[in-house]
């Protein structure tokens, strides 16, 4: 069983140049006169020499634990499943890396109501957070509640105060999606999503833009049952139009599926879009077009507004990232 005991603080300390006083400082949390770099070179030996379960407790204990919370919605829609989603798995991954990148700890937490993040946050010693997922009068209402900086991931919001948002242009998004089926001589077209708000009906909005012409639109259940039943009960509604605009990749990936056990094919039958172009929408039969978002890009936008305000407790920004139509082959061009 190891024994802490063999690490002696002497022994890192004439490992590494400083003097034993420093290596104890660090080991208590008690770093306020130790340079960042001296702090990460010690905790970087202690580590390697087996020091670990001290650790924990020496990042829990110090003003600054370098542990950024990433916190995701466990909405009702995703069914138990929420970090299988597409979306949130790559936003999870590129966070990890920028977390990483950045000197931080990432910690991942589902939550179903915003107002656990309070505990969690005090529990944990949160240098900052960023969330995905929640809705704007959550995010106002857990600011006014919390001191820990926090960025919104994918929030649909106005200007907050205190609040920084990493978005992207659903609007633009949903343009390019109206302008490329016009362009294909589609005019038919049906948008489905599970609301009729926010960033859904931005994405709505552009695709009627790009069209020239008022899209169709057909809010559809957020239970995977629910929605097989109300395509069922649709399918002749859905098959009046030659092309379809998803408002995710996951709702135009679940459609295609369920137009195939129907015996429509796509694009031959009817043409698709999706949004978000995830990894999945490249692995469907035919290739999913789809409105590709850079996740890698708004991770690291969100890492670098978090820095600045835990840095600086007054700072709040909100940045638009642009989003590009990725063509693939799901949809056909009408004689």
């Amino acid at each position: 069983m190891w024994d802490e005991n063999k690490v002696r603080i002497v022994d890192i300390a004439e490992e590494l140049g400083v003097s034993t006083a420093t290596v104890s400082n660090v080991i208590h949390g008690k770093t306020k006169k130790v340079s960042e770099e001296t702090i990460k070179k010690v905790e970087r030996r202690l580590e390697e020499r087996g020091y670990i379960p001290n650790m924990a407790a020496t990042l829990l204990a110090r003003n600054d634990s370098r542990i950024i919370g990433v916190i995701v919605n466990d909405h009702i829609k995703y069914e138990g499943h929420v970090l299988e989603d597409p979306f949130v798995c790559a936003a999870v991954n590129f966070l990890s890396d920028e977390i990483e990148q950045s000197g931080y700890f990432m910690m991942l937490k589902k939550a179903k109501d915003i107002m656990e993040i309070v505990k969690f946050a005090s529990m944990w010693n949160l240098n900052g957070m960023i969330l995905l997922g929640f809705c704007e009068d959550e995010y106002q209402e857990l600011r006014d509640r919390i001191r820990v900086p926090f960025v919104v991931y994918d929030g649909y919001m106005n200007e907050q105060n205190r609040i920084s948002n990493v978005k992207i242009d659903d609007f633009d998004g949903g343009r390019q999606a109206g302008a490329y089926l016009k362009s294909m001589g589609h005019e038919k077209v049906l948008c489905i999503a599970d609301n009729e708000i926010c960033m859904d009906l931005d994405r709505y909005r552009g695709l009627c833009e790009g069209l020239g012409i008022c899209a169709d639109f057909l809010k559809i259940p957020m239970a995977k049952i629910e929605r097989d039943i109300f395509y069922e009960e649709r399918l002749s509604v859905i098959r009046e139009h030659t092309a379809v605009f998803a408002v995710s990749d996951y709702y135009a990936i679940d459609l295609l599926n369920f137009l195939k056990k129907h015996g429509v094919s796509v694009p031959s039958d009817i043409s698709l879009i999706g949004f978000d172009g995830s990894k999945e929408s490249m692995n469907t039969e035919p290739e999913l077009t789809s409105v590709h978002q850079d996740n890698s890009l708004r991770a690291k936008k969100a890492m670098e507004l978090l820095v600045k305000m835990i840095r600086d407790p007054g700072f709040s920004d909100s940045i638009c990232l642009p989003v590009k139509l990725e063509v693939r082959e799901s949809v056909s061009c009408l004689p």
